[in-house]
Formats: C-alpha cells, sequence, structure tokens
C-alpha cells in the first residue's frame, strides 16, 4: 500500500466514498484510519470547491503538478490573526508567482462565507488566490493540522515542489502568525537545492549566498 493510499481510506477498499475513494477525507467503514502527509512523501490527490476569481470552483491538488505550491491553512474567515496573514500573502503573490509557485489558502469555512469576507474585509478584497472550503476538514485532517474539539484548522504552511512532493511544513500555535517573506525564502532555498543537487542551504540562505556541497570533509569544519 503506498502512502496515497493510506491518507485516503485504505486504497479504496470499502467502495462508499462518492467520486471516489479519499474524497470524502476518512471514513469509518473501511475500517482505516487516516494517515498524515509526511515531508518527502507524495500528496493525495484531492478534490474541494473553492472561492476563486468571484466563482464556485472544483480544484483537485494534482491540478498544479508541473509547479510548486503553497497550502496555507487557516483557523476561519470573519476572524483577527488570518486577515493580516492572508492580506500578507495577496501582497506578495506575484512573488510567489514569479517562483512557479501557487498559493491556496484553506480553511473549514463555505465557499459563500469566502465569497462574504472577500467583499467586505479590505484585506481579502487583495486575494487573487483560491480560497479552499474544507467544510468535511478532509484537508486539515490529511495533513494534520486539525484540531478536532473546536472544528478548525491550525495555522499549518505547506509546501509542495512540482513533483507533488512534500518538502517544507510550518504549523504554528493559532495566537501566532506566519511571514510570507520567510515563506518565499524558504521556496527559493528548497528550488535552490532542486536545481542544484549535492548542494544544502545553511541558515537564512538567501539567493546569491554561498550553498554547502554534502561531504564528510565539511564535518567539524563549520
Amino acid at each position: 500500500m503506498t502512502k496515497e493510499e493510506e491518507i485516503t481510506c485504505g486504497g479504496g477498499e470499502c467502495g462508499s466514498c462518492e467520486g471516489g475513494c479519499g474524497s470524502c477525507g476518512g471514513c469509518g467503514t473501511c475500517g482505516e484510519e487516516m494517515m498524515h502527509v509526511e515531508i518527502g512523501h507524495e500528496i493525495p490527490d484531492m478534490e474541494v470547491k473553492a472561492y476563486h476569481e468571484d466563482e464556485e470552483k472544483k480544484i483537485s491538488l494534482s491540478d498544479y503538478r508541473g509547479k510548486w505550491m503553497v497550502l496555507f491553512f487557516y483557523p476561519g474567515d470573519f476572524t483577527f490573526v488570518c486577515p493580516t496573514e492572508l492580506e500578507e500573502m495577496a501582497e506578495n503573490y506575484e512573488e510567489f508567482q514569479k517562483l512557479n509557485t501557487e498559493v491556496l489558502s484553506v480553511s473549514v469555512d463555505s465557499v459563500e462565507v469566502h465569497k462574504a469576507w472577500h467583499d467586505t474585509s479590505p484585506a481579502i478584497k487583495k486575494v487573487k488566490f483560491p480560497m479552499l472550503a474544507d467544510l468535511t476538514h478532509m484537508l486539515a485532517d490529511a495533513f494534520g493540522v486539525l484540531i478536532e474539539e473546536e472544528g478548525v484548522a491550525r495555522r499549518g504552511t505547506f509546501i509542495v515542489d512540482p513533483d507533488g512532493i512534500l518538502k517544507g511544513v510550518e504549523v504554528n500555535d493559532n495566537s501566532v502568525g506566519r511571514s510570507a517573506k520567510e515563506l518565499l525564502r524558504k521556496i527559493k532555498a528548497m528550488q535552490f537545492v532542486r536545481e542544484h543537487g549535492g548542494q544544502v542551504c545553511p541558515a537564512s540562505w538567501e539567493p546569491g549566498d554561498d550553498a554547502l556541497t554534502k561531504g564528510l570533509d565539511l564535518v567539524g569544519k563549520i
């Protein structure tokens, strides 16, 4: 069984998920527990509704194969810290696109609530990336950020490479917001490493800085 099959309810054996196994985000019928995604493994393909370009759309995570992707989980619309995060992501959206990176924000709110927030909030009006509606908690559960007793997601950021492999994870307590600029830096570092096999990026690496070449000759010299 592959990692993806484990995440999607045991590989479809129960046959009870509409639209294919995994579309429900984990059921009790087949007796398989939902397993979370892991760094270095392929993420599962899931389809969810989204608010994007003033329309309701259906989006599959596999739609973005060939691009880098950021899944940006947050607790909820019409809150306090969340609009500051999404506004900063929106203000840097062109920079993400220059890096061949798509941003997908995710909360447990519906498409209708996303639209209402987008229509009324000065900060959220700036958002041009898809706002995913994880009403069934499928994504939050699969990515391990669901707070079950509250029914909301933690502030989780997941960086996925063009092959669908999870490369980076950041999860914060919901009282602490994240930095779009630091996220951009991480993506640049990950892209550098992908393009320069055998090299790795030291702390706070920025484009133009020296990288390191892995090898025993460096041990004890840094």
